[in-house]
């Protein structure tokens, strides 16, 4: 049976939306159930303008251990291609997505922080991708984000010998955008949100997607150039170089 109080959550308040994964017991390993969850969420997500920021939090000793492997031995369970897909959704978010990596993160779990725009650790994460040493061959979207977050090299070493890293490797390659000591995460994170949930909305989500799509080798001039455009008759433009000039926070609407 089922059990909705362990599946990832959602709450919004005001321009910050979070997620949380509830299965500390089992390494906040991510389910079928799980996945559906996290897509009702991402849905609500981005049909909410107000939303700008999306963050993702578990606890306990692992933030994230991935696809729940042993569901692939029921008939009824979907392909890992379907976290695949989840975790393809999570990078199209509108919002731009935070991941505050408190502790271990493995396989899929790995993607889904690689999903995310930021990926703010502590000094007690850890990594590894197991896949190909269980059997499994990984995903199309998830070995895109190796490569384009990561490069070719660090995805080969970490792909092909199931290798596992300590935080300040993790820094190293650029897997955490930065590293915080344990007890600072919670307020770290809050700031970051802040500072991002602060910025002009439509330059803020135009940017971040085309830049994910220009790390795949995707570019669209005329988008791009509609959206340059688009920014400039907006009326957060004019609200931004005002209060730039009196010296004070802008208040941007998206318009």
């Amino acid at each position: 049976m089922t059990d909705f109080a362990e599946t990832p959550d959602l709450s919004i308040d005001q321009h910050i939306a979070t997620i949380r994964l509830r299965r500390p017991g089992h390494a906040n390993r991510l389910g079928p159930q799980d996945l559906a969850a996290l897509r009702q969420h991402l849905d609500r997500v981005n049909a909410d303008d107000n939303v700008r920021v999306l963050r993702f939090l578990s606890g306990g000793k692992y933030f994230c251990s991935g696809y729940d492997i042993s569901s692939l031995a029921s008939d009824s369970a979907p392909s890992s291609l379907y976290f695949g897909q989840t975790m393809d959704l999570i990078e199209a978010a509108r919002p731009v997505t935070i991941a505050a990596i408190q502790g271990g993160v493995y396989g899929g779990g790995t993607d889904l922080c690689l999903a995310c725009d930021f990926r703010i650790g502590t000094p007690q994460a850890d990594m590894f991708m197991p896949a190909t040493r269980l059997g499994l061959h990984f995903y199309a979207g998830g070995m895109s984000r190796y490569v384009t977050r990561l490069g070719l090299d660090q995805a080969k070493r970490l792909f092909l010998t199931a290798q596992k890293l300590q935080a300040d490797e993790m820094l190293r390659i650029g897997f955490l955008t930065e590293m915080v000591p344990d007890d600072m995460l919670p307020s770290r994170l809050d700031a970051l949100s802040q500072q991002i949930a602060g910025m002009a909305p439509i330059p803020l989500f135009g940017v971040k997607a085309h830049l994910n799509r220009i790390a795949r080798g995707e570019i669209d001039l005329a988008a791009i150039e509609e959206a340059v455009l688009r920014s400039e008759r907006s009326r957060d433009l004019a609200e931004g170089a005002k209060a730039w000039k009196e010296k004070r926070p802008p208040n941007f609407t998206g318009c």
